[in-house]
């Protein structure tokens, strides 16, 4: 009588771990440069929000909205809603026919867009930066009335 023995030796068991190992450390990385990629693209979109409505309020009053030398955050409790009288907290009274009516924060907490236009108001800046590249854009990078450079 000969006994046949089925199942795995303990080599062979160790090989499709590590093999599954492998193959699971490659999608984390691929997940993460997803992730970056999708968090640049979400940040230009909203920027080209940001200047659609800034663009709306500039041709009903003949100016940008007007910060401090040192600028503003976007989207922060203070600057979440645009309408005729500027940037201001968000809610329904506190922002009457806004132009944004809920204006984006960065994706990452641990980055901002900043708005600058000083007085009087006829150009504005908004600086962002990326975690990549997209569309030849890299870094920080600054977007205007003339668009996104």
């Amino acid at each position: 009588m000969s006994a046949n023995k089925q199942g795995f030796t303990l080599i062979e068991l160790l090989v499709v771990i590590a093999i599954i190992g492998l193959l699971s450390t490659l999608a984390v990385v691929a997940l993460g440069s997803a992730r970056s990629k999708a968090n640049d693209a979400k940040r230009l979109s909203d920027i080209k929000q940001v200047q659609t409505a800034l663009e709306l309020f500039y041709t009903d009053n003949n100016a940008y909205p007007t910060t401090t030398a040192s600028g503003i955050t976007l989207g922060d409790s203070s600057n979440a809603c645009l309408n005729s009288t500027g940037f201001h907290v968000t809610g329904v009274t506190d922002c009457p026919s806004p132009y944004m009516g809920q204006v984006p924060a960065d994706p990452s907490s641990a980055q901002d867009y900043t708005y600058i236009a000083e007085v009087p108001g006829s150009a504005y800046t908004i600086s962002l930066r990326l975690e990549g590249t997209v569309s030849g854009l890299a870094g920080t990078v600054t977007a205007t009335p003339s668009g996104i450079q």
